[in-house]
């Protein structure tokens, strides 16, 4: 426990940069009293609108509350949500200038309507379509220019379009040239892409879909796993295995909800770490928190074990508050105490 509290006071020393698919989270609160007459749903009676950056926006967000210095690179519409956007980043201190605009997209929004505590709806605005080539070189330009300044680059892949496979080529070969941690937060649909980044933080959910595509696209039937059963316990661990092998990681944090966590480094050591949350309120933006964690512990010195156990002290930290939540090295080090 000392040692993970020296980690977390040296937070503030790292850079990260923070590559993927920006999003506007929207919060509109209120009350429910009665039914509509019009269809059986019930009516909001708003009264607050309260606006917090998601997505790849909510990992540099939960980087910059630790105290670490963070840049933005992603994609965003030319509307007045992007607007909103930009200024929630700049209340936050984050480094935006590696955002781009798009005028043909829109800035992706989650609208979520809650009555009380609870959620009642989610409303989604987007666009998932492929980049132009024109700004991927953009994007691969200011890549280029900038991958120095960092001591890491976590890969934020929500399947919008700013994660493809030449752009993430290209990255991992820069990040590996200069010796830089990459980390990923995977989409289950891509996993082939992250082939040689450091380490990669799927959910259950994302690795057993994973090996379940991955089994079908691969001619050499290399994945030695039932793919169309459910997962047991020995599955996930054979499913995390095999995944570290085809993309030749050096390790993957598996999350597992209530279950806690699964480390498993290149040399074969397999760790199972318990959830420390004391109650789980909302776990909206936990894998945020656990990537972000995880990646600034490792930016400073630590082993993956330590790192993971800082990711698992964070993420049982956020999942007890509303929304789209962060915490801070104060907080991190007063549970850990």
């Amino acid at each position: 426990m000392r040692n993970l509290r020296k980690i977390i006071r040296k937070f503030n020393k790292a850079k990260i940069l923070v590559i993927g698919d920006l999003i506007l989270d929207e919060y509109i609160w209120g009350s429910v009293e009665r039914i509509s007459p019009e269809a059986p749903v019930p009516v909001l009676w708003a009264n607050k609108r309260t606006f917090l950056p998601g997505g790849t926006a909510n990992v540099a967000n939960n980087i910059r509350s630790l105290g670490a210095e963070v840049s933005l690179l992603g994609v965003a519409g030319n509307d007045a949500n992007s607007k909103i956007l930009f200024a929630e980043l700049k209340k936050r201190k984050i480094n935006t200038q590696g955002i781009f605009i798009e005028g043909k997209r829109h800035t992706t929004v989650k609208t979520r309507i809650l009555a009380g505590h609870q959620q009642v709806v989610r409303v989604d605005w987007e666009h998932t379509h492929d980049l132009p080539e024109e700004l991927n070189l953009k994007i691969l330009k200011y890549i280029e220019k900038n991958i120095r300044l960092f001591d890491a680059v976590i890969i934020e892949d929500y399947g919008k379009g700013v994660v493809n496979a030449e752009l993430i080529g290209k990255l991992v070969s820069l990040a590996r040239m200069h010796k830089k941690i990459i980390t990923v937060d995977p989409k289950e649909e891509n996993f082939q892409y992250y082939c040689g980044v450091t380490s990669i933080t799927p959910n259950r959910k994302e690795l057993e879909n994973a090996i379940r595509n991955l089994k079908i696209k691969d001619t050499n039937n290399r994945f030695k796993i039932n793919a169309d059963r459910l997962f047991t316990d020995k599955d996930i661990d054979s499913a995390a295995r095999q995944i570290m092998e085809y993309l030749n990681l050096d390790s993957i944090l598996v999350t597992l909800g209530e279950q806690g966590m699964k480390l498993l480094e290149k040399n074969g050591l397999l760790t199972h770490i318990s959830t420390v949350a004391q109650e789980v309120f909302d776990v909206s933006g936990a894998g945020d928190t656990v990537i972000s964690s995880f990646t600034l512990a490792l930016c400073v010195g630590a082993s993956k074990l330590e790192a993971a156990h800082i990711a698992n002290f964070a993420a049982g930290i956020v999942v007890g508050k509303l929304g789209t939540a962060v915490t801070n090295s104060r907080e991190l080090l007063e549970r850990i105490k």
